[in-house]
């Protein structure tokens, strides 16, 4: 478990500097450079993310700790919610008219992917994990309303993108849910 909130704090943490300190980014690039920020950025939350990997599946392997036992059709609203989850997701990074209606698309992607896993899993490593995520989008979204939107490496503005989005998005749910969350997370979601 130890390993999994170290891995939080890591990820988290990283991608929490602009909320909490949003001069700070632009401290340490005036200070260090633009390459070596993203460098050790990515570093850290590479670490993050491997840790929350290995720290989740060590906490679901051994003795997990169950704090509420969700009944068995919640499993059907986690797998409803999650669809527009992946569209949301590529939608951040494929300007279009689904990112201006909403916004901020990956973060509501991530909001919504942690509350289906929240509905549909009840162990306390699944609330560090996906509750530690939902505080950090909503933490987020609200902080983007007092700061400056930050530069996010995106496509061009195109006709396509909302479709590709919805198609992409479509596709990734249908390997999801088929083999590749099996694949990633030894759990079959329709199992």
């Amino acid at each position: 478990m130890l390993q999994l909130i170290l891995g939080l704090v890591l990820f988290l943490g990283i991608h929490s500097v602009s909320i909490v300190r949003p001069d700070w980014r632009a401290q340490a690039v005036a200070r260090f450079g633009e390459v070596p920020w993203k460098l050790g950025y990515g570093v850290v939350a590479v670490i993050g993310l491997v840790l929350i990997v290995l720290g989740y599946g060590a906490a679901r392997a051994t003795d997990p700790v169950l704090l509420y036992q969700p009944p068995v059709w919640m499993r059907h609203v986690s797998l409803l919610l999650m669809l527009p989850a992946f569209t949301l997701v590529l939608a951040a990074y494929l300007p279009g008219r689904i990112q201006r209606a909403v916004k901020h698309p990956m973060l509501l992607g991530v909001k919504i992917w942690a509350t289906a896993h929240l509905l549909a899993n009840g162990t306390l490593a699944d609330l560090l994990l996906f509750g530690g995520f939902l505080v950090w989008a909503v933490a987020d979204r609200i902080s983007l309303k007092r700061r400056e939107e930050p530069s996010v490496p995106r496509a061009p503005v195109g006709k396509w993108n909302d479709a590709i989005a919805v198609v992409g998005g479509l596709g990734l749910y249908v390997a999801f849910i088929l083999f590749l969350h099996r694949w990633l997370m030894g759990v079959s979601p329709i199992a």
